[in-house]
């Protein structure tokens, strides 16, 4: 499958940037917007949310229902959802159907309608996201440690808090849309059976005139406390630790990125062999790589009951240590098998190529083709992540438990 990677930036700053492949029947696009959860003021975390969940109830000539009946009608498959730096919104549909789906989420991005009158079933559809968060322990403490390990504001949760999702009204919604929901800092990711030039000019008879607005950029805070607790009555014991990364950006992100997948990734990894497998100590183990453009972490997870609970975190933080021992060549050469496969299924997602290169670009100012990664792959080596680990070993934990009873942590 031969993929062309092509880029235009428009004079308002918007990027374009497009993976086309001729042999598929679907088109997919992803939008990044900057307007993610490290702009809201401190006592509104989750206005961005709100605005992201408003921008969906009309725009242009179409009210809410017109809105999402345009979209069914075209098949598109659609997502949206809002993280640290991004609203993002994306959607795929037989090829042919591509620009009509842009041209009504063009109207999304420049012409919201933003409907008081449905502000309260927004606010409820927002509450709801944020109480299930507070219903679902593992995602609650793996939400918290991420805030205590990054500094404000770059590990605030994209639900939000309560007390602001309740009382955030209708016009700082339209200011945070007019503010946030701009073309300079805002990327368009496309993949699959596109006619290059011919979205070049649909994008930009869409969103060429689009005025950019500068925001300011958001200030860095502290880090939480490097070890915590939250009080939850039950049997279980959910445990949260999290250390410091290279970003996805950085020379060494392949060497880091397989290290992780030595430690998790599969039911032969060291995390499900040593902490499940072989002592029984858990029911679920995992550990996670998360990146921002210039700080990355690794979040790993453990679920346990309370009585072996101490011994699933001691296990687990030895298992950390560990990896700073180094890779072994059986371990390598699974995880290449593993990522080889991963690409292969990318290849075959327009979903997922849209999203991959919409990334890139934020990440990278370039995009990767799949044959790119596969080469960084097939060069990995155990000497090379083991220099890497030697470099940077897991240390300076964070961690955070939730349950009926506090754990030592020794570090």
């Amino acid at each position: 499958m031969t993929q062309t990677i092509r880029n235009h930036t428009f004079a308002n700053g918007l990027v374009l940037v497009a993976d086309t492949t001729e042999s598929m029947e679907s088109a997919a696009f992803t939008l990044l917007i900057p307007a993610g959860t490290a702009l809201d003021p401190t006592d509104r975390l989750g206005l961005s949310v709100l605005t992201c969940e408003m921008a969906l109830r009309g725009a242009g000539d179409r009210d809410s229902r017109a809105f999402l009946e345009a979209l069914e009608n075209l098949g598109v498959n659609r997502g949206e959802s809002v993280s640290t730096v991004h609203s993002s919104f994306s959607g795929a549909t037989l090829a042919k159907n591509l620009p009509a789906a842009l041209t009504i989420y063009a109207d999304l991005l420049r012409r919201a309608r933003l409907p008081e009158d449905q502000l309260e079933a927004g606010r409820l559809v927002a509450i709801q996201e944020l109480r299930a968060v507070e219903d679902e322990p593992a995602h609650k403490v793996m939400l918290n440690l991420r805030r205590r390990h990054y500094p404000d504001p770059w590990g605030r949760p994209s639900e939000g808090e309560m007390t602001a999702l309740e009382s955030i009204a209708i016009d700082e919604i339209r200011q945070n849309y007019t503010d946030t929901y701009r073309p300079n800092g805002a990327i368009l990711g496309v993949a699959g059976r596109v006619d290059w030039d011919r979205l070049v000019d649909l994008v930009g008879g869409l969103l060429g005139d689009w005025k950019p607005h500068v925001t300011g950029e958001p200030i860095t805070g502290q880090r939480g406390e490097q070890v915590g607790h939250i009080d939850h009555e039950g049997n279980q014991t959910h445990i949260g630790i999290a250390f410091d990364s290279v970003p996805y950006r950085h020379p060494d992100y392949f060497q880091a990125s397989g290290a992780i997948g030595v430690l998790s990734g599969g039911m032969s990894s060291r995390l499900f062999s040593e902490v499940r497998e072989k002592r029984g100590l858990c029911y679920t183990v995992y550990a996670s790589y998360h990146t921002l453009r210039d700080r990355a972490s690794v979040m790993c997870y453990a679920g346990t009951t309370a009585q072996r609970a101490q011994e699933t975190l001691d296990v687990t933080l030895s298992e950390l240590k560990r990896l700073a021992s180094g890779v072994e060549p059986h371990e390598l050469q699974r995880l290449k098998a593993r990522v080889k496969s991963s690409l292969v299924m990318q290849q075959e997602s327009s979903s997922a190529r849209s999203s991959a290169v919409a990334r890139d670009w934020y990440h990278l100012g370039k995009v990767r083709t799949l044959d790119e990664i596969g080469q960084l792959v097939d060069a990995l080596s155990c000497e090379s992540i083991n220099a890497y680990l030697t470099a940077h070993p897991p240390r300076d934990f964070t961690v955070l438990t939730l349950g009926s009873q506090k754990l030592e942590v020794n570090l």
